[in-house]
């Protein structure tokens, strides 16, 4: 099941999006409203409402975002980096989430914007130290994600909070896919049409029991809660004016335009 959060009319709901559709071309796609909240036992309303007659927001407004560097050797190499022993492990802030067909905000203080496209794990119930063969029953499901991130800034800070935690910075959506089998699919981001990264999560160095289980070990994890799980190699600059769009296989298109700050 695919799980959208919207708004229409003023009001903010949560969704099931049924309906096919190519990437990027939602036109034909319905929703049909979610009583209550999808977190647990939920059903359907009923009710539809066209996806093109809403505005999409981000699918989780989640209490934290706990992102993993350098989880893709091919990325660690690009940059110079070794993989870790253990999994690196940041913050970005609520304020940084935003939703497919939000602006990202160019950053006053960077001059070298950079994309990181990711799959996302989105968890579905408040979890402590998950064993390995529980992780499946934490998590609700996966949507993609632009750890978008200020590789200037993030050079000479020893601290990425600035560099990846500034407003904007975290594009989440377009929707949670409930049913998607991580293990191994396709991850591509694109900057105004033209293929930039290009893997697949079977490359990742640890994967996302892995990381679910290293992270739970240190801190309560709440239902909306995000991982990102790092990014394959290829990543590059973003300037203002362009369109970047990350798409997963099996959960559909994140697109964002970059601007300038106002």
């Amino acid at each position: 099941m695919r799980i959208a959060r919207f708004s229409i009319d003023g009001n903010v709901a949560f969704g099931a999006v049924e309906g096919d559709s190519a990437p990027g071309e939602e036109g034909g796609l319905v929703l049909d409203i979610i009583k209550g909240i999808p977190y647990g036992d939920f059903e359907l309303s009923g009710t539809k409402v066209p996806l093109s007659k809403v505005r999409l927001l981000p699918p989780v407004l989640p209490n934290k975002v706990v992102a993993i560097g350098r989880n893709y050797a091919e990325h660690a190499a690009e940059l110079g980096n070794e993989v870790p022993d253990a999994p690196v492990a940041f913050f970005k802030p609520t304020t940084s989430v935003i939703g497919s067909g939000d602006a990202i905000e160019y950053p006053s203080f960077s001059n070298e914007l950079h994309h990181e496209a990711e799959l996302a794990v989105v968890i579905g119930r408040m979890c402590r130290e998950v064993p390995r063969e529980r992780v499946k029953d934490v998590v609700l499901g996966y949507t993609c994600a632009n750890d978008v991130t200020a590789r200037d800034v993030q050079r000479r800070e020893n601290q990425w909070a600035r560099a990846k935690g500034f407003d904007t910075a975290c594009p989440l959506g377009p929707w949670v896919e409930t049913s998607l089998d991580p293990s191994d699919v396709t991850i591509q981001c694109t900057v105004n049409g033209e293929q930039r990264q290009l893997g697949r999560t079977s490359d990742m160095v640890r994967s996302v029991e892995d990381l679910v289980v290293h992270i739970t070990e240190a801190m309560t994890l709440l239902p909306g809660d995000v991982i990102l799980t790092g990014t394959p190699a290829g990543v590059g600059p973003l300037n203002v004016g362009d369109e970047v769009a990350v798409t997963i296989e099996g959960i559909g298109t994140l697109t964002n335009k970059v601007i300038k700050r106002g």
